[in-house]
């Protein structure tokens, strides 16, 4: 058995689980998610903790891997719905910007048109200073991919370190033409 698997998952108070055959309800001050637990992994809710069994790993070989995925997933949804999670982008560049209206992020970034953004439900973004994005929600997998897709409109440019970034991401910028040539002055 993994090892990640065998650690019960803790749960907060103000969080309620429910176990339903093969899927577990979590319901939190934040929100509420499902999981539909994989063939073969049956979870059993103890006193303040999720336990997950398995059937033999001998007949199902792969059994130990969703364990543990299981088991961290689980884990996930659990923070989501009691405190939530977050991933901060900046954007640099002269002129660059973003706003959120009705449900849609719009963004100036150099082209010649503005990019706007439908945002998914139960994704929001916090702008401050209109260069700095805070995306929040309880499923950690759509934060990330909303940060994701939000970076990838516009990723940080090498030569002048212009575009968007995760906040405290590290881009190492090259040199330029002129310098590398030596006939800068």
């Amino acid at each position: 058995m993994a090892r990640i698997a065998k650690n019960p998952v803790e749960i907060p108070a103000g969080v309620k689980v429910k176990v339903d055959g093969s899927q577990v309800l979590i319901e939190g001050p934040k929100g509420k998610e499902t999981l539909k637990m994989c063939p073969g992994l049956k979870v059993e809710l103890q006193e303040k903790a999720l336990v997950l069994h398995s059937e033999d790993y001998k007949v199902h070989p792969k059994q130990s891997a969703l364990h543990g995925l299981t088991r961290t997933l689980l884990k996930n949804i659990i923070l989501g719905v009691s405190k939530g999670f977050e991933k901060k982008l900046e954007i640099r560049g002269v002129g660059y910007r973003a706003a959120v209206d009705k449900g849609r992020l719009n963004m100036t970034l150099g082209f010649s048109h503005p990019v706007s953004m439908e945002l998914p439900q139960g994704i929001t973004i916090d702008i401050e200073k209109q260069v700095n994005l805070t995306v929040k929600g309880i499923n950690k997998c759509m934060v990330g991919e909303m940060a994701a897709k939000i970076r990838r409109v516009r990723p940080p440019e090498v030569y002048k370190g212009t575009g968007i970034r995760y906040l405290n991401e590290v881009v190492r910028q090259k040199v330029g033409k002129a310098a590398s040539t030596g006939k800068a002055k």
